[in-house]
């Protein structure tokens, strides 16, 4: 890797793919580099650690199978994380994940754009669930992927407090890749809390841990809770999928009221520049 490194002086754009022979990726000497992005699935290890000053936007993908260290990213702007499990695991390392993410998010708080995709949010659900402390963060716009169940609410509410400035919040509504739900629970249960009210919003809310279709009534009751946490709040994009088209008018309807915040519903994906 130094030597295409050296080979590439004016390289401005970096992508791994399933990089399992590189441990350390340094990239101290790469000046006019300013993407970065790492892509590993559930069983690749890919670089342990991340040496790279000069990159002002991180994508990503981290697993269960090594931890993945930033050790020097203070030039980031902008950084996309997310976490990739196999879902035919009966066991999942949540300490371990948790160790991992809570040190990443040490090293973003002055990034002014951040996404989590919804692994990563299930992990901070957990840390948050333990009462472990958050950084703060001088984010200007959030990018959330969510299912909006239960296992995801109490990551994405602390995230949110702990972000004061954010204007832009955009919300990827969707069933992807989670941890199961079995798993979650048997970890809650291993310290020492019922999986049956730990997992309630603060305000005793009920939100749906299936991975079934999501009711329009949670839908609009996310979207109500989302702009009551972020106080400074302008504009909130919400993509849904296809299947949740038929959501979009109760939506505008329910929140249309709302002077303060403009609402933008969306089917089309949400890129990394949007």
């Amino acid at each position: 890797m130094a030597k295409i490194l050296s080979g590439c002086p004016i390289l401005e754009s970096l992508k791994l793919c399933f990089c399992d022979a590189l441990e350390v990726l340094v990239l101290s000497k790469s000046m006019r580099l300013r993407t970065l992005e790492v892509e590993r699935n559930h069983w690749t290890l890919g670089p342990t650690q991340i040496v790279a000053p000069y990159i002002h936007c991180l994508i990503l993908t981290s697993s269960q199978v090594s931890p993945c260290t930033l050790v020097d990213v203070s030039s980031l702007a902008e950084a996309k994380l997310n976490i990739v499990v196999c879902p035919y695991e009966r066991t999942t390392k949540a300490d371990f994940l948790q160790d991992m993410v809570l040190k990443m998010l040490a090293k973003l708080q002055n990034v002014e754009k951040l996404a989590f995709g919804e692994i990563f949010i299930q992990v901070l659900s957990l840390a948050e669930l333990r009462g472990v402390s958050f950084p703060m963060f001088k984010v200007k716009a959030l990018a959330l992927k969510t299912s909006i169940s239960q296992n995801d609410i109490h990551g994405i509410e602390r995230i949110l407090q702990n972000s004061p400035d954010s204007k832009t919040l955009k919300l990827h509504i969707r069933n992807g890749n989670t941890i199961p739900e079995v798993n979650l629970d048997e970890y809650v249960a291993s310290q020492g809390m019922n999986p049956d009210l730990c997992w309630r919003s603060k305000d005793g809310t009920y939100w749906n841990r299936s991975r079934c279709d999501v009711e329009p009534k949670h839908v609009v009751s996310f979207m109500k809770r989302m702009v009551k946490t972020t106080k400074t709040l302008e504009k909130m994009v919400v993509k849904l999928e296809d299947t949740y088209g038929k959501f979009k008018e109760l939506v505008s309807k329910t929140l249309s009221r709302n002077k303060n915040v403009s609402i933008v519903l969306s089917t089309m994906p949400m890129s990394c520049e949007s």
